[in-house]
């Protein structure tokens, strides 16, 4: 094979140590490292005295995150992150040495695969966006803690208000932490809609409340406001963050069931530069959205869809669910033309895949979404819809007759 690299490193990293492999045309040498900052530091050193132009390594994990920050801190490297599925080895004979010289091997001959890694600016506000998603469904399950201390205390407030830590619900719950058990006080602390079930209120507010109860309630109500206010502080500076991408932001913003929270996680996981991607399809692949292919001896087994960059697409999903419950839009006639016949989860990635080509067209021309409309799917051949109707018809027992109008 011919080699395209002709300097070249292969670093096998693992929590606590590296094994780096490097080919030059004057030497061939390995070397272990700790991965502690000062032993990294010293294991570019190293690269830079051996004249290395290229180092690639595998995305095990986050134990490459050290390595790809000390060596990209000035110094003048062609990083390549891979993926370890990619380059994997016959298995036998596997050594930590051996691997970091076989990904030395597959760098120089250009059989190593880079993976996209963003500047490390997009890489700050990946993981600013991403744990702010995470105290969000850290909220969500203290939301759910808090419904099943009430179950346990024979207080049935969620089988009448749809919000237990709404308005009325959330000053409820402070006064029976209070100690307050009286069910028509409790009912009449009720607001808005909420007034007109005051005798249901009464009824599911009747309890078995406990001093335990109120203790857990206590302590439940303290950690969900001090997760508000992280997520607040976190979506201010989330906010200070991305605001030099305030354009592509509101275009996102345009697509049915992408909200303002979704279109941040979108720009820091794919940015806003489509040229890294080449087509609308190498995105949709690249987030796990399309068809996986499997086919032997003619027969085509298993599409499921590939691996892919596991936060977009649930922010894509998500927003596919909130977009099939929009009226008159195109992803809604999407998703109900094929939950029925494919199923509601299949039709969802469906959607999260249509959503996701239209991003790719969005950000690449820098135009707001354009719906094509709940009856497209009708409109684009209408002879075929009227035969089908009719064919049902006439399984009912009618004759029909088709005439256009004029």
């Amino acid at each position: 094979m011919d080699v395209v690299v002709a300097r070249g490193a292969g670093l096998d990293v693992h929590k606590k140590t590296v094994v780096a492999c490097v080919h030059t045309p004057s030497i061939r040498e390995t070397r272990t490292f700790g991965t502690m900052t000062g032993d990294l530091k010293e294991l570019g050193r190293w690269l830079q005295a051996c004249e290395v132009t290229h180092v690639a390594m595998e995305s095990t994990g986050p134990y490459w995150w050290p390595v790809y920050n000390a060596l990209e801190e000035d110094l003048d490297f062609e990083l390549v992150v891979t993926n370890a599925q990619h380059i994997k080895r016959v298995p036998g004979r596997k050594t930590d040495v051996t691997d970091a010289a076989w990904l030395c091997d597959l760098l120089r001959h250009g059989l190593a695969p880079a993976s996209f890694i963003p500047d490390k600016a997009q890489r700050e506000r990946r993981e600013l966006i991403r744990y702010r998603k995470k105290v969000i469904q850290e909220r969500a399950s203290e939301v759910n803690r808090v419904q099943k201390t009430l179950e346990s205390a024979n207080i049935k407030l969620a089988a009448v208000a749809s919000d237990v830590l709404g308005v009325s619900g959330r000053q409820m719950l402070e006064a029976m932490v209070a100690g307050i058990t009286d069910a028509k006080v409790l009912a009449a602390m009720a607001k808005g809609r909420l007034r007109d079930k005051q005798d249901a209120l009464e009824r599911a507010l009747e309890g078995m409340v406990g001093s335990h109860h109120r203790f857990i309630l206590r302590e439940q109500l303290r950690h969900i406001d001090e997760l508000d206010a992280r997520i607040e502080r976190l979506s201010q500076e989330i906010e200070a963050r991305t605001r030099p991408f305030e354009e592509a932001l509101k275009l996102l913003d345009t697509i049915p069931g992408v909200g303002r929270a979704t279109a941040e996680m979108i720009v820091a996981e794919i940015g806003v530069d489509m040229s890294r991607f080449p087509t609308a399809d190498h995105l949709a692949s690249w987030a796990g959205l399309c068809p996986g292919n499997n086919e032997s001896a003619g027969k085509r087994k298993s599409g499921k869809t590939r691996k892919g960059d596991g936060w977009l697409r649930e922010a894509l999903v998500e927003a596919a669910w909130a977009a099939a419950r929009t009226k008159g839009t195109y992803l809604n006639a999407q998703y109900h033309r094929l939950a029925g016949r494919r199923g509601k989860k299949r039709a969802l990635v469906a959607v999260a895949h249509s959503i996701i080509i239209a991003i790719w067209h969005m950000l690449s021309d820098g135009e707001a979404y354009k719906d094509l409309g709940y009856g497209y799917f009708d409109q684009r051949d209408k002879d075929a819809l009227a035969r089908r109707m009719a064919r049902r018809l006439e399984g009912l027992g009618y004759k029909v007759t088709i005439e256009a109008v004029a």
